[in-house]
């Protein structure tokens, strides 16, 4: 919560005590947790007038009592994405007064919808993984499918203009529909390997997982990393298809279960993340879909393996985190 911005009568009495005793101005903003912009006009308005009381303040009464305005914090805590409209008192009010508080309006963090059965689903898993090593999630192969847009419009644009440029020459960014095209591509990361791009074209069957990505890139990943390698992919459903599972039991792989929902879990998004930032470090950017895909792959090989290990490290906290949020959104 953030500094008050008034005092009572018996703490600017204190604070004027503090002053003629020589403490700083720092200190006794921080005894009375305010900001010393308040210390600093107290001081100026005793060696003025010789008192510490606020002068009589022209304007409208306050509407709203301090029961009342509890009541608003309330109902803000309980209803978060509410709005300051009210039909007894303006929004304005309702906003100075959360204010007050400590609330402030922003945008809300995006995540997928987590249902009961999710949240267990996911604490079941991060108890059973939370107390894994780094040696035995350096067996693991995550993987993941992302799609990339020609052109992104991730927010983190922002231009420098005076008031009233807004549609001025140079302020406005163009941009297609749609992204101008996207890709697909799915691919694996571990602490040892990472496996190539695969673009995906269409639909994604089951026997188009199993022909295209699981025997010729995802099975040798898994020789290479060892005998007691383990997959992890999501509950999509040509990833769980009856030929995939009879394929994975052929095969002699071991599949990790995995909770619906949890795209936070898998490190591999970060890994999109920095893919992303990197193709859109390109001078000029990609002109069409065959060079995002070339700057991809390419990208993706330019990627440290440090920061990939990074990553998986991370799964143990991820679990922790997800466990301290009883199963629900992660900062992850």
């Amino acid at each position: 919560m953030p500094p008050r911005r008034k005092l009572s009568d018996l703490d600017r009495g204190r604070a004027i005590g503090w002053l003629q005793d020589d403490v700083a101005v720092r200190q006794v903003a921080q005894r009375l947790a305010v900001a010393p912009s308040v210390i600093i006009r107290l001081k100026q308005r005793f060696h003025a007038t010789g008192r510490v009381q606020e002068r009589q303040r022209s304007g409208l009464p306050r509407v709203t009592t301090q029961r009342e305005d509890r009541f608003i914090q309330r109902q803000a805590m309980q209803q978060r994405m509410a709005t300051a409209n009210n039909t007894v008192v303006s929004g304005q009010t309702i906003r100075n007064r959360l204010h007050n508080f400590g609330l402030r309006a922003r945008r809300p963090v995006r995540g997928t919808t987590l249902t009961a059965n999710h949240r267990a689903a996911r604490r079941a898993w991060c108890t059973q993984h939370v107390r894994w090593q780094r040696q035995q999630w350096a067996q693991v192969l995550l993987t993941d499918e992302s799609r990339f847009c020609l052109e992104p419009a991730d927010g983190r644009i922002r231009v420098w203009r005076l008031r009233g440029e807004c549609f001025a020459e140079g302020a406005v960014l163009e941009r297609q529909r749609f992204g101008g095209g996207s890709v697909m591509v799915r691919g694996g990361i571990s602490t040892r390997l990472r496996t190539p791009l695969y673009h995906v074209v269409g639909n994604l069957t089951g026997v188009r997982y199993q022909n295209e990505i699981l025997q010729p890139l995802v099975v040798p990943a898994l020789q290479a990393i060892g005998p007691r390698a383990i997959l992890q992919d999501d509950n999509a459903p040509p990833y769980r298809s009856a030929a995939v599972n009879t394929f994975i039991q052929q095969a002699r792989v071991n599949r990790m279960l995995w909770p619906a929902n949890s795209p936070d879990l898998n490190p591999i998004e970060h890994m999109w993340d920095e893919l992303c930032r990197r193709v859109q470090q390109h001078h000029p950017p990609p002109a069409n879909l065959g060079q995002l895909l070339q700057w991809l792959q390419q990208e993706r090989n330019g990627v440290p393996r440090a920061f990939i290990c990074n990553l998986i490290h991370s799964m143990r906290q991820r679990c922790v985190e997800c466990l301290a949020h009883n199963g629900g959104h992660t900062r992850y």
